[in-house]
């Protein structure tokens, strides 16, 4: 089968990595089948495999990728699950301590085919396109998770997004607009302010700036960059939801005090569960929503793909079509 992976890792030239070719088909344990992918999609999560964060050197090489749709053997059209529990895990998947995702331990939908778990298959409302349902998995769905599952937001309720550009914060923004939200984002680039806002955004601020009144809760992937604007941006009672850090895990202030003084709640969130993906599948059809899409091409071009992500050039999802 033809797929993208890893076969060595470089913190400084990720791409030397990078592998676009054959590779043996999947084989598939009981309890487990093999999906004919039609799309799959790209993450930054890819790009910290090769440059050789959460991935392990001893399990290259590794199929890269967590998002895909495709077709089952039954020939039903279905969404992938990314998130593989432990044998034996029973309820919420992403609170399994062993739990993985596509990519870490088996290989990943940056393929024609893929194994996954019987129990990973959503199934793909007809209205979406192969595209779109390959968006949803990975980044769709912690948008999801952290607005829906864990914030506590009632609509016409003020959501701040920090961070525009991202990927989950680009859904996060394309989802709370659609469920009645008054949606904040912050930017250190104007022009990405302005994307937030065309997509359904109701203002963009810049990284740090004071906000005209405090907020309901904080969607956070960031991190030390932007946690005591976070802090000082919620209202009392308010909830910061963080589900990454990509500017570093260890802020400069902590800002304790201000955290139990007004009871702020600080709530982790990661990934999202199949019922949810599937939820997610509904509600994205249900309101229209499209998700950004920064540009499809050929599963054999991977490597302009991730040459644009690494270049930080993408404006939504790059997709792959099989």
């Amino acid at each position: 089968m033809l797929a993208a992976y890893a076969v060595s890792q470089s913190s400084t030239d990720p791409l030397s990595g990078l592998e676009v070719g054959e590779r043996p088909d999947p084989q598939t344990p009981e309890g487990w089948v093999v999906v004919d992918l039609v799309a799959c999609a790209l993450n930054h999560h890819d790009v910290w495999s090769l440059r050789g964060v959460g991935l392990p050197a001893d399990r290259l090489p590794m199929v890269l990728g967590c998002d895909g749709a495709g077709r089952d053997p039954d020939g039903n059209e279905v969404i992938v699950h990314a998130v593989i529990p432990s044998d034996g895990w029973r309820g919420d998947e992403t609170l399994d301590p062993r739990r993985t995702l596509l990519s870490e331990l088996h290989d990943g939908t940056l393929a024609t085919k893929v194994a996954v778990p019987r129990t990973n298959l959503v199934p793909k409302p007809e209205s979406l396109s192969w595209e779109q349902a390959a968006c949803l998995p990975t980044a769709w769905l912690t948008a999801y998770r952290m607005l829906f599952t864990n914030a506590g937001v009632q609509p016409g309720g003020t959501v701040l997004v920090q961070g525009a550009a991202g990927g989950v914060a680009t859904a996060l923004v394309q989802l709370g607009a659609a469920a009645g939200l008054r949606v904040w984002v912050t930017s250190r680039d104007e022009a990405r302010g302005r994307q937030a806002v065309a997509l359904g955004a109701d203002r963009a601020f810049a990284s740090g700036e004071r906000l005209p009144e405090r907020v309901d809760a904080v969607l956070e992937t960031v991190g030390a960059a932007t946690w005591s604007h976070s802090v000082n941006a919620l209202r009392p009672g308010g909830t910061i939801v963080i589900s990454g850090a990509t500017s570093g895990d260890a802020p400069a202030r902590a800002e304790l005090t201000k955290i139990f003084f007004k009871q702020l709640r600080v709530v982790g969130s990661t990934m999202g569960t199949s019922d949810e993906l599937q939820r997610l599948a509904a509600f994205v059809v249900g309101q229209g929503i499209e998700p950004l899409i920064d540009s499809v091409l050929p599963l054999a071009q991977a490597r302009d793909g991730f040459a644009r992500m690494v270049d930080g050039q993408v404006a939504g999802k790059v997709v792959f079509t099989t």
